[in-house]
């Protein structure tokens, strides 16, 4: 008996399904979706929707969801609030040209590219808070021309430029770096018309001594900001110490990569180039080894007499019986005089020696000192 009236209620139940909450009205249509379990938006929805919450489900905006939300094109208000979230991407809400109100707050959004908000047209307030955002590109606000409201509390932003002419901003909870980089939030915070929401509690995170700072009035100096820049900035050495030879070769090779550059830019698909400084640092490398190497050559024939003047022979030695030999020898060659009468050999001796004739009519030698020996001659 129960068996019969389960089988009619089941029937019944796919004969008429569940319907959406939904309230109609002449001027609105509003559809109440809200802790639903939702893993994408439904399709079974009204086409003529005009205000749509969703809150508190497990919607991701993945393909399926961009589909469906291209259908409501007279949507005005969407509250994507705590959902799962995670990623913004590229005409997620192109349809949507009359959507006003977009709260997409407490998911876990880190990347929103740069075309996600194309199509806003009439977009005035737009709640990215309690979310992972870490970098917000200022082009991706820039298109919202009618945005009034923006709200980024409790993201993971340390810089943030902003290009959009708000009325009320909410930029608290976040790690502002106050250095450099946040000088034109703050220059753009101090000079429009916008007001900051909760601005006593909008706070520098670093540097630690600016904690206690509001990001709009941190003490960041503009001239540190540019003496940073020109330090920066890599001083070449003077061309009059470089050869012409090298500042050839700099120049062909700065031509080379202008030329890199410009084919990387007519070929889109071409490996992106490496990073600048590196070049540079290659460039500042080559300049600096070839002016060592010219100061070497400069300095190099110096050196090599330095070297050539300890460059002595060394005397050959000669051993003792070879010497005797030569000695013997240079004496057997000698002239003999065995041929020669003695006045010739008194000649020679009178032209060898020379006589000294003394008074008394001897003749003195004077290598023969004894003189007993003079008395016997």
């Amino acid at each position: 008996m129960k068996i019969p009236w389960l089988m009619i209620w089941i029937g019944a139940l796919f004969s008429n399904p569940v319907k959406t909450d939904c309230n109609i009205t002449s001027l609105s249509v509003t559809c109440e979706e809200s802790a639903k379990n939702y893993s994408s938006i439904p399709t079974s929805l009204s086409k003529n929707v005009t205000k749509l919450y969703l809150s508190n489900n497990n919607i991701t905006l993945n393909d399926t969801d961009k589909t469906v939300l291209q259908l409501f094109i007279n949507l005005t208000e969407l509250y994507l609030n705590e959902n799962a979230i995670t990623v913004l991407h590229n005409n997620t809400f192109c349809n949507l040209s009359k959507l006003t109100v977009l709260d997409i707050s407490s998911n876990y959004i880190s990347t929103i590219e740069q075309a996600a908000f194309k199509g806003l047209n009439q977009l005035s307030i737009l709640y990215l808070n309690h979310n992972k955002i870490s970098q917000l590109d200022s082009d991706t606000t820039a298109s919202l021309k009618n945005l009034m409201i923006l709200s980024l509390q409790e993201n993971l932003l340390k810089y943030f430029d902003v290009k959009a002419s708000l009325k009320l901003i909410t930029l608290n909870g976040n790690p502002w770096n106050c250095s450099c980089g946040l000088l034109s939030l703050q220059k753009w915070l101090n000079t429009s018309n916008v007001t900051m929401e909760h601005e006593n509690d909008t706070l520098c995170a670093y540097p630690d001594v600016w904690n206690k700072s509001s990001i709009k009035t941190a003490p960041i100096q503009k001239s540190d900001c540019d003496s940073r820049r020109g330090s920066i900035a890599i001083t070449t050495p003077s061309t009059s110490a470089i050869s012409p030879k090298i500042i050839s070769i700099l120049t062909s090779s700065l031509n080379s990569s202008n030329n890199n550059i410009r084919s990387n830019a007519s070929y889109p698909g071409s490996p992106p180039l490496g990073k600048s400084w590196v070049f540079l640092l290659g460039v500042l490398v080559f300049v600096l080894s070839s002016s060592l190497l010219i100061f070497i050559a400069i300095k190099f024939p110096l050196w090599y007499l330095y070297l050539t003047s300890y460059n002595h022979r060394r005397l050959k030695e000669y051993e003792p019986e070879m010497f005797d030999k030569e000695f013997t020898t240079d004496l057997s060659t000698s002239p003999s005089i065995s041929n020669t009468n003695e006045q010739d050999s008194i000649v020679v001796f009178e032209q060898t020696h020379t006589f000294v004739l003394d008074e008394d009519g001897f003749i003195e030698d004077k290598y023969i000192d004894d003189p007993g020996l003079t008395e016997e001659v």
